[in-house]
Parts: structure tokens; C-alpha cells; sequence
């Protein structure tokens, strides 16, 4: 009878132990867990390291009107408003309280280079250009090269063996040239008979 009332007391404990074995092993995992992370983490290379190498496209920024040094030289003072505008274009800004002047400004933004921005100012009297003001200017060649984004390689290979290559070439491979192969044999000559004669009826 002792051993029938012990039972149920027994029992609240056994549920208690029993349900605290899952919550210390997902205490445990989770420790576990955590600790690996931290060990990963050292590892792995972090977010600015990797945004080094992989970079958004942001397009290239061209605004204004483009101006060369030959396109400056060709201006002479004394030239009308619309010789000037054949040479240079329409002004980027052309204010009615500066009518005396025209600002050609050219902007130019790519990715990874500073910006650039050049200025060429055509000061008037009355409708005839005066002088000008300006920049330093590029010539279009130049302007041209900036604008090549592509990756400049130092060295182009070279495309074509030299006669003294071909020679060791040649003298290398003389021992291992393969054989000719025999020549087939010629195939027997058949004769076929006509597909129609003549004289035969139709």
C-alpha cells in the first residue's frame, strides 16, 4: 500500500525530468549553434569586401556641348553670332541678362573616375564675338581616347608564327610525322545493263 501511494507522487518528478532533457539538448544546440557562427564569421570574407568586386553598372553622365581645341581655334573675333553657332552649336546657356555672352559647359561622370567639367564663355559686342574665354580644352583625339572605357591590354600576342618557329617546328615534329596511308584499292568495274531497250513495246 506505501508502494501504491509513493507511485503517483513519483510520477509529477518523472514528467518534470523527462521534459527537461528536450529543452537542455535545444539549449545545448543552440549554444552549439552560436559558437559555430561566430567561428564562421571569421572566415567568411565580410559585405565591403565583397561589394569590391561585385559593383553596380551606373551609366556614363554626358551633358552640355562637347568643345575641342580645334573647334576654339577655329573662332576669330569679328565672327557673327551665327558663324559661331556653326562652329560650336546652340550656347548649353544663353541668358537674356548676359546677352553679351554664350556658355558652352560640357559634364562628363563615369563610374570610377572623378568627374570632369569644362567651360568655354564667347563674350559678343552687339552681334559680333569678341574673345573668349576657356578651359583647358582637349583635342578630339584625345577627347575620343577618354572616352574608350574598354580594358587597355599591355601586349597584343602575336597572331603569326615567325619563319624561324615554324622551322623549329617543323624540325621537332620530322620524327613523329605520321606515315601516309596506303592508297585504297581500286573498286572493281561493274557493268549495269540498259533501262530500256530499244524496240521494246511500251
Amino acid at each position: 500500500m506505501r508502494l501504491s501511494i509513493l507511485n503517483p507522487l513519483m510520477q509529477p518528478q518523472a514528467r518534470i525530468r523527462s521534459g527537461a532533457w528536450p529543452r537542455s539538448a535545444l539549449v545545448l544546440a543552440a549554444c552549439m549553434a552560436l559558437g559555430a557562427c561566430s567561428s564562421v564569421g571569421e572566415k567568411m570574407p565580410s559585405a565591403s569586401s565583397v561589394a569590391g568586386f561585385v559593383t553596380p553598372y551606373k551609366v556614363d553622365v554626358l551633358q552640355g556641348n562637347v568643345v575641342t581645341r580645334e573647334q576654339a581655334q577655329a573662332l576669330q573675333p569679328g565672327m557673327a553670332r551665327d558663324q559661331v553657332r556653326g562652329v560650336l552649336g546652340s550656347p548649353l546657356l544663353a541668358s537674356v541678362f548676359h546677352a553679351d555672352r554664350w556658355d558652352y559647359v560640357f559634364t562628363l561622370k563615369r563610374q570610377g573616375q572623378p568627374p570632369q567639367q569644362r567651360r568655354l564663355t564667347v563674350f559678343f559686342k552687339g552681334d559680333i564675338m569678341d574673345r573668349i574665354e576657356a578651359d583647358e580644352l582637349p583635342s578630339e583625339t584625345e577627347f575620343v581616347s577618354s572616352l574608350d572605357s574598354r580594358r587597355k591590354t599591355e601586349k597584343v600576342p602575336p597572331l603569326e608564327a615567325t619563319e624561324e618557329q615554324l622551322k623549329a617546328f617543323q624540325a621537332r615534329n620530322a620524327g613523329s610525322a605520321p606515315a601516309p596511308a596506303p592508297a585504297a584499292p581500286a573498286a572493281p568495274s561493274t557493268s549495269y545493263p540498259p533501262l530500256e531497250t530499244s524496240g521494246a513495246p511500251r
